[in-house]
């Protein structure tokens, strides 16, 4: 059997669309790099070792005559990577003061499109910020966009989505009548697990915007939603078909279900069978409140 020619595009084909369900979708650079025409410097044409220096301390700037010299600025204190890939407390700070200052869902949208202080925003395609009715009963929470849901800028919209939409459908609700966000609202690149971090600076915004929408009742899709929104640090087959309340920065409380998410469903259909228990608690939830 022959090798296959690099240049059959069949196999190219199927190379790319590897790569794209690996999450591989973004060039890094615009121009190829061949990476087997570069060559290693040998020993003698590598530039020598620089001498250390003297680690001596900065002089402070000297007050001219007349000025007070305690009221000399410091030197500004250079930032060891000044990217955004690199998130620190003070875009957490922002993040809040952003998300506090949004008086509406459409306020809060524009906030986030215009923060830069989480790096998933730069290598995620969307914002995917909410789908359905914001006035709802209803409001459920995931953890974060998917690939689909990226390149649509809408939450649950590939196959757990559809898996999510017959789960709604069985209780009598579909996303007219049910409002769906994430904790994140940027895709991780490869679809990697979001970082603590990551997810402290997008706390704010998802919790301003489930006080915005202000729903009877909540449901936490999966174990980061439930551990980030009901302040836990239980698993999910522990917290699953167990009322618990999130309450809201203004202190209204709110009654929350957590249960697995649809992607783990998928994976482990044995467990649906919890899954429905959970949602028909949900139903029942929402005819006692709104009797």
């Amino acid at each position: 059997m022959t090798a296959a020619s690099p240049n059959n595009r069949s196999d190219l084909a199927d190379l790319l669309a590897f790569y794209a369900n690996a999450g591989v979708d973004e060039a890094l650079e615009d121009t190829p790099v061949n990476r087997f025409a570069e060559t290693i410097p040998r020993p003698a044409e590598r530039a020598p070792a620089a001498p250390p220096r003297e680690n001596k301390a900065p002089e402070q700037p000297s007050a001219s005559p007349g000025l007070d010299a305690s009221r000399v600025p410091d030197a500004p204190a250079r930032s060891v990577q000044a990217t955004a890939t690199v998130p620190d407390e003070a875009q957490a700070a922002l993040a809040r003061q952003m998300a506090a200052g949004a008086s509406t869902l459409n306020e809060l949208r524009q906030h986030m499109a215009a923060f830069d202080g989480c790096n998933l925003k730069f290598t995620a395609k969307n914002l995917v910020f909410a789908d359905g009715n914001p006035q709802a009963s209803l409001m459920l929470v995931g953890e974060a966009p998917g690939r689909d849901e990226d390149i649509e800028g809408l939450p649950f919209v590939g196959r757990s989505g559809r898996l999510l939409d017959r789960i709604l459908a069985a209780i009598g609700l579909d996303r007219t009548s049910a409002y769906i966000a994430n904790v994140i609202p940027w895709r991780p690149p490869g679809n990697r697990t979001p970082t603590p971090h990551e997810t402290e600076i997008c706390r704010p915004f998802i919790e301003r915007q489930i006080e915005l929408v202000n729903p009877k009742v909540l449901v936490n899709l999966g174990g980061p939603s439930a551990k980030t929104l009901l302040n836990t640090s239980e698993g999910i087959l522990r917290l699953r078909g167990n009322w618990r309340v999130h309450t809201t920065a203004s202190g209204i409380a709110i009654p929350a279900m957590p249960t697995l998410h649809p992607a783990y469903l998928l994976r482990t259909p044995a467990h649906k069978k919890l899954a429905w228990r959970d949602f028909l608690e949900v139903k029942a939830k929402l005819r006692g409140l709104e009797n």
